[in-house]
């Protein structure tokens, strides 16, 4: 493999690029969108468009798509070439300004929400010059937003760039308010940690519930899970070495910044980090990172899962949002500094999260919901499903100092005394980290730990910005006017604090007692979708998004009732590929081990009536009543299914099918598991746990 540096970026439309194609006039002009966001005009992007094809054919292009992110969970792409008639029955390779702006591909089959009616089909696309255009597979893609014929929003894309507006001009007038006038621009920052499962894809083609639904819908534990913690950052087995080497390349060679790769807790599951970028950015490079990760799996025999619970009775996987706040100049405004107490702009900014997070607390949980993701939160695995926030021993301390009007000090950091001579001290953290809290404070950064492995990282982030803008804006007001900024400044954080302390814990997230402490506290617990999206609407929720200017009301109802449609439809599909595999492969399967097991009951006693039969007929009696209990939660669940077409409203459908369908799908399951451990294994029609999770 090539160094690492001479690698990166080497498919990637990036600035080195542009300078190098680009005539200094046009540079100039694309830098200032890019960077200050200011309009593009249509002269500037004729030239980087024809720059940018020139590159593209040059590297072997022969098409170009603009790539686009709506509401369905994944990418969507539409390809073109460049070929254009010239004349006499040949072509041309043309791209012009007006086709890298804007392009226009069928709406009509992604989810609207009902927001426009199926017969109107068209939508735009229009070019993202904040995220730099890359190649693949020999095609140009160009990162852009999607939104219907009539203007509504219809991509998770462009409310994230409108909150990165809104919030950098709240954040500029605040830190102008104190005193920093040379900030012109305010951005945030993502690095998002992505964990998956890697499995042998022989394995997977034997499983459709792998297939279809991206989950095991039966299947009974191996003898080992992760009991020994063995797995975790152990030795990465060859194979899938190989497989890490191969996508660290691709991965560089597209502009992602991939940092850390190690095995994750649970068997045959690892971990990528990337290095921090700006949250646009972030969000297409893990859009990109999730794709790139499958395909290269595809070339090693293997299969990614993404799925944030592929198997039941292991860790599942998610997604951690590393989220900071920095200016023009490079400085993280989330930073303590070495006396946090006196640092007047950190606290407010700190007091801002805080109360932000307290108060659409049920929007982060509504962002992180999913089908997948229900599996996973308060399972021990992951931060439970009461949003609350870890500040740490040393940071909680100064805000209890703040509220109470004591004195406080800051701790200077420990440091580590290894008792070992050839081993060198070193200087401890001030905090530990909280692996059990959703959003937790980790030195210049918030990390946010409840996302799904599959999830789009624009929603939890454009609805963070999105809250944090509106408290600084309300901040602001309080302030602009004051003729002690300092004493006023502080009451402010004073007050903040101590209204919205009850977000603040810094303890053991998976206690019982802390249900019981968050309930008290008024802090909500949705502990599945249908519970949490039911809030999205409220009407505090409504107003902080259309008052910001990030999507109207009608927008924000139809996501609404599209995530409630897919969630139903997700456990639709679960539960018909549940009774496809019960049907037509289990339960023939048991029935054929059973009349072999009545076969040698018979045979025995037709030799002599001395040998015991005892062994078989208690097998084979067990196997009979799980068979029959099997066949009859068979039929429950088949009708379950049948009567979900009675809930017309999304909302109760989704209910309907989180409280009756995917609970009797849980007790199919338990059967079904229970009878794969009572089944011989040629007979069992499905490879079992320990051969997938120990087959690579």
């Amino acid at each position: 493999m090539k160094n690492a540096a001479s690698l990166f970026g080497r498919y990637v439309f990036n600035d080195r690029k542009m300078q190098e194609r680009l005539p200094k006039a046009t540079y100039k002009a694309l830098q200032k969108t890019i960077q200050n966001g200011e309009p593009l005009d249509l002269n500037v992007a004729n030239v980087v468009a024809n720059a940018m094809k020139d590159w593209a054919v040059e590297m072997g292009c022969t098409h170009y798509t603009h790539w686009f992110q709506p509401m369905t969970g994944v990418t969507a792409e539409k390809h073109d070439s460049f070929i254009t008639p010239s004349g006499n029955g040949e072509v041309i390779m043309e791209f012009s300004g007006k086709e890298l702006i804007k392009g226009e591909p069928d709406a009509s089959s992604f989810p609207s929400g009902g927001i426009r009616a199926t017969f109107e089909a068209r939508g735009y696309t229009t070019w993202d010059p904040t995220s730099p255009a890359f190649i693949r597979d020999g095609t140009l893609y160009i990162p852009t937003a999607f939104c219907s014929y009539t203007g509504e929003v219809l991509d998770k894309k462009t409310p994230l760039l409108r909150s990165m507006e809104r919030l950098s001009s709240q954040a500029v007038k605040v830190l102008n308010l104190l005193g920093k006038t040379d900030v012109k621009r305010v951005t945030t920052t993502v690095g998002p940690e992505q964990e998956y499962f890697l499995i042998d894809k022989t394995m997977y083609d034997k499983r459709p519930d792998l297939i279809y639904t991206g989950r095991t819908l039966f299947g009974a534990m191996a003898p080992k899970g992760q009991e020994l913690e063995d797995h975790y950052f152990g030795s990465i087995k060859t194979r899938v070495a190989e497989y890490m080497r191969d996508l660290d390349t691709e991965l560089w060679e597209l502009g992602v910044y991939a940092k850390t790769k190690h095995n994750e807790v649970a068997p045959s599951q690892h971990e990528l980090a990337p290095i921090f970028t700006t949250s646009n950015i972030a969000t297409d490079h893990n859009e990109l990172c999730m794709e790139v990760m499958k395909k290269t799996a595809e070339k090693h025999g293997l299969v990614c899962l993404l799925h944030e619970k592929p198997f039941a009775g292991v860790n599942g996987s998610g997604k951690h949002n590393n989220w900071s706040i920095s200016t023009d100049s490079g400085e993280n405004l989330l930073d303590p500094g070495k006396n946090p107490e006196d640092n007047l702009q950190f606290l407010l900014f700190l007091a801002a999260v805080v109360k932000a997070v307290d108060e659409y607390q049920d929007l982060l949980r509504i962002t992180v919901a999913s089908a997948g993701n229900d599996h996973r939160l308060g399972a021990n695995e992951a931060p439970p499903a009461i949003i609350s926030m870890y500040l740490g021993d040393d940071l909680g301390a100064l805000v209890e100092s703040i509220i109470e009007g004591k004195d406080y000090k800051s701790h200077k950091a420990a440091r580590m005394e290894t008792g070992v001579d050839a081993l060198p001290d070193f200087k401890k953290d001030n905090s530990d980290r909280n692996r059990t809290s959703p959003f937790a404070f980790t030195g210049n950064k918030f990390e946010f730990r409840a996302l799904g492995s599959s999830l789009n990282i624009a929603c939890p982030n454009y609805m963070l910005n999105t809250m944090v803008a509106e408290e600084l804006s309300e901040f602001y007001e309080a302030l602009k006017d004051s003729s002690d900024l300092e004493s006023d400044l502080r009451a402010l954080v004073k007050k903040a604090f101590t209204e919205h302390q009850r977000i603040i814990f810094n303890g053991d997230n998976y206690s019982d007692e802390w249900v019981e402490e968050a309930e008290k506290r008024g802090l909500c617990n949705y502990k599945s979708l249908p519970e949490a999206m039911e809030h999205y609407i409220d009407k505090k929720n409504v107003d902080l998004f259309t008052s910001n200017g990030i999507v109207t009301e009608a927008e924000i109802h139809a996501r609404y009732e599209i995530e409630l449609e897919q969630y139903s439809k997700l456990l639709n599909i679960e539960a018909l590929t549940m009774l496809d595999m019960a049907k037509k492969n289990i339960a023939p399967a048991v029935m054929a081990f059973a009349k072999e097991l009545a076969q040698g009951v018979e045979l025995k006693k037709s030799v002599s009536s001395s040998l015991s039969t005892f062994a078989e007929e208690k097998l084979l009696q067990n196997l009979s009543d799980l068979l029959e209990k099997f066949v009859k939660k068979t039929d429950e669940l088949e009708s379950a299914v049948k009567a979900a077409a009675e809930h017309t409203d999304n909302l109760d459908r989704a209910k309907y099918y989180r409280n009756t369908v995917f609970a009797l799908m849980n007790e199919l399951r338990e059967l079904g598991d229970s009878m794969e451990t009572e089944t011989s294994a040629e007979y069992w029609p499905y490879p079992s746990y320990g051969e997938i999770l120990f087959g690579v």
